[in-house]
């Protein structure tokens, strides 16, 4: 890494960079700063910068509150919407404890140790999320919301108001180092998706959390306002971050077979069945907000039985087609995943859940090859499919129990994140809601 802190110090110093911003996430996926001078970057790549983590939700107590964070040289790169009289850069940091040991309550660090687990067996982990959000007129919780257009899947119309706003955002993106694969107005009003091409998944953790930053800033430039709120609109689909991934073996994908006839690898099959045994396990990580549990219900376009299938998008895990000449790019989908998680947490655990069954090798179960969102409970129950969490309350019971999510999020913040969790769903349930006084109030 030396070469890449003096590559970083070097461009700070030749492009008359004023400010550089150190970031990191809390345990919920909230992205933080702390800002230093150049003079100080030096001093903070070899030291850390330290500062109080019992400010920040799920890193300290306030008897062992200091930690430091160290920033990772490779994560540079300048600010495109800074004045280009006084450039700005930013760094994603990891964080330390003050004796320099890792800190169990950062969620860089939680990913970090996954990866390791995949590269001690062979394998590197890459991953390409799909980002769904939407954008409104105003980010008020006491006002109706007011969608920018009426359009649909992929219009490119005056409907589309909001195109040049992605545009604009593609732009920076890119400018920042972050390739976009594809864009466009997704299926509810307002409604966009941004697709990042696939890259190694804690760059990818980091490009999610940069990507949320760009898409909100400039829809503030704008005086607009953007969410990743899972379901912000009744009667439409939410947002999700459907995940393809994969797994490489140096430069060969693991999940590829030519001799198998839905050209998946014994090890991709052990992954998916990893995925389907671990999902309600995991459900709590990829699915962290009441509001989340809006979103998977039938009919909605997202999953609510643990099933895998090929091209199949009712599936929880679908299989894509490969084009003829393209099967490195074989590959899984997850789509429970949503766009408010923790990328850092939510990688690691689908990548724990696979990986675990490719350790035992777990056998692969059925396809589903019927329509999952028009099928009862009663349907899927009695062709074996298992549900996934109904309520955030009930994926905690699941996420509490499960050894293998206490061994990859670290006591430190599976401890937390219960309890935090379970806090907020307290809250909810103590809170009368606009559906409760339209359904009961004139009838009982």
């Amino acid at each position: 890494m030396e070469p890449q802190k003096d590559y970083v110090l070097r461009t700070v110093e030749e492009r008359g960079v004023r400010l550089i911003r150190l970031w990191f996430t809390d345990v919920l996926g909230q992205l933080k700063s702390v800002a230093i001078s150049p003079a100080e970057l030096a001093d903070a790549f070899d030291e850390g910068l330290q500062f109080d983590g019992s400010a920040i939700d799920g890193f300290s107590r306030v008897q062992e509150s200091d930690v430091l964070a160290v920033p990772d040289a490779a994560t540079f790169e300048l600010l495109p919407w800074a004045d280009p009289e006084e450039p700005s850069g930013r760094i994603f940091c990891d964080i330390r404890n003050p004796d320099g040991t890792p800190f169990e309550g950062d969620p860089r660090w939680v990913m970090r140790r996954s990866l390791a687990k995949a590269a001690e067996m062979g394998y590197t982990f890459y991953t390409a999320p799909e980002v769904e959000f939407f954008y409104f007129r105003h980010g008020d919780p006491e006002q109706p919301l007011a969608p920018l257009d009426n359009a649909s899947y992929f219009d490119l119309t005056t409907a589309d108001v909001a195109s040049p706003l992605r545009k604009r955002t593609i732009t920076m993106l890119e400018a920042m180092g972050i390739p976009v694969e594809y864009s466009f107005h997704e299926d509810s009003p307002s409604q966009h998706e941004i697709d990042l091409r696939y890259t190694e998944a804690l760059s990818m953790a980091d490009n999610v959390m940069t990507l949320r930053l760009v898409v909100r800033k400039l829809a503030l430039d704008r005086d607009l306002h953007a969410t990743f709120m899972p379901k912000p609109l009744n009667g439409v689909q939410g947002s999700g971050m459907h995940t393809h991934m994969s797994l490489f073996e140096n430069d060969v994908n693991a999940f590829h077979d030519a001799g198998d006839e839905y050209g998946l690898s014994k090890t991709a099959k052990a992954f998916i069945a990893g995925l389907l045994r671990h999902a309600r396990e995991i459900t709590a990580i990829t699915n962290q907000l009441v509001n989340s549990y809006k979103r998977l219900v039938a009919g909605d376009e997202a999953p609510t039985f643990v099933s895998w299938a090929r091209n199949n998008r009712s599936a929880l895990v679908r299989v894509p087609v490969v084009k003829p000449g393209k099967e490195s790019s074989t590959r899984v989908e997850y789509r429970a995943l949503d766009s408010a998680a923790n990328p850092y947490l939510a990688f690691s655990a689908v990548l724990a859940a696979g990986l675990k069954g490719v350790q035992e090798g777990y056998e692969l179960p059925d396809e589903a090859a019927a329509d999952l969102y028009t099928m009862s409970r009663g349907q899927a129950r009695a062709k074996g499919f298992e549900e996934l969490p109904m309520s955030l309350s009930e994926a905690l019971d699941v996420l509490e129990e499960s050894p293998l999510m206490t061994e990859v999020l670290g006591e430190h913040i599976h401890e937390w994140f219960l309890r935090n969790k379970r806090a907020e769903f307290a809250e909810y349930r103590r809170e009368v809601t606009p559906f409760e006084l339209r359904r009961y109030l004139n009838t009982w």
